[in-house]
């Protein structure tokens, strides 16, 4: 598991711990982006796709990678960035390197213990506060599934279509069957749909609005079909609150590719699956 921080919601002011995604260097020993304790986190109002992204270099080799900028989806819908401490000019050296990173490089080659073995940290549930606590010591997945249920794997967003496509496998690894895109996108913004499922993904800078969550449910009604609502910025607060009286789950998804519950409603569905 990576660095692990103090991070407060600047809006609803609700403090998480946070844990650094930890990703696997080319050479084979754990990365984790360094995060800056102490500095406030900001909320992504807008977004670019090179700026999502930060060089983090690996401490058994030296090399230096673009991963996927950290981040933390707060309950109360709003994603904040993480920071994150920037790459020094000159790389520390193999004979400066502490015993523990040593053992990292000399051991990546084939002692690396397969995902899960590590073991779990209090801190890596949710808080009192229902917020993520913590992330496991990989690529970051979902939250504790029923057993019967794999882990999912999450694909790397760097494209809107890319954010269809992580919606779509996060769909069908909840259960439902045939989700399928439209060759184009309706005029009513669905972008899946499945026996008994439409879903709407937003990859856009913008919090997903009132209209769009409205929308979104009147044609799940129409169509008999339960509605659900992927987002790369969050969500407005009237979009977030009227979800949760329509009943609507609502994700937020990171560059990872893994989404995250955000109200009452996702949470069953990702606690259920698609028999909910």
């Amino acid at each position: 598991m990576g660095d692990q921080v103090p991070v407060r919601c600047s809006v609803c002011r609700r403090t998480h711990t946070f844990a650094a995604p930890v990703y696997p260097c080319a050479c084979g020993a754990p990365v984790a982006p360094p995060l800056m304790r102490g500095a406030p986190a900001e909320p992504i109002r807008h977004r670019t796709w090179t700026d999502d992204w930060v060089t983090v270099r690996c401490l058994a080799c030296g090399r230096q990678d673009q991963w996927p900028q950290p981040e933390l989806g707060c309950p109360c819908g709003t994603v904040l960035r993480v920071p994150v401490r920037p790459v020094t000019a000159t790389p520390a050296s193999s004979a400066s390197a502490s015993p523990r990173t040593k053992s990292a490089a000399s051991g990546a080659a084939g002692s690396l213990p397969p995902p899960g073995a590590q073991g779990s940290s209090p801190a890596a549930g949710p808080d009192a506060s229902g917020g993520i606590a913590g992330r496991p010591a990989h690529i970051p997945l979902p939250r504790t599934a029923s057993p019967p249920r794999p882990a999912f794997h999450p694909v790397t967003i760097r494209t809107a279509r890319d954010a269809v496509t992580a919606a779509a496998l996060y769909l069908r690894w909840l259960g439902f069957q045939e989700v399928v895109r439209p060759e184009e996108r309706t005029a009513q913004g669905i972008d899946l749909r499945g026996p008994g499922l439409i879903a709407q993904v937003e990859p856009s800078t913008r919090p997903a609005t009132l209209r769009a969550v409205e929308c979104l449910w009147l044609n799940g009604m129409n169509s008999s079909s339960m509605s659900v609502f992927f987002s790369l910025a969050g969500y407005a607060a009237d979009a977030r609150s009227r979800a949760d009286d329509l009943g609507v789950p609502l994700f937020v998804m990171d560059l990872t590719g893994t989404p995250q519950p955000v109200n009452g409603p996702a949470e069953e569905l990702l606690s259920a699956g698609a028999g909910a």
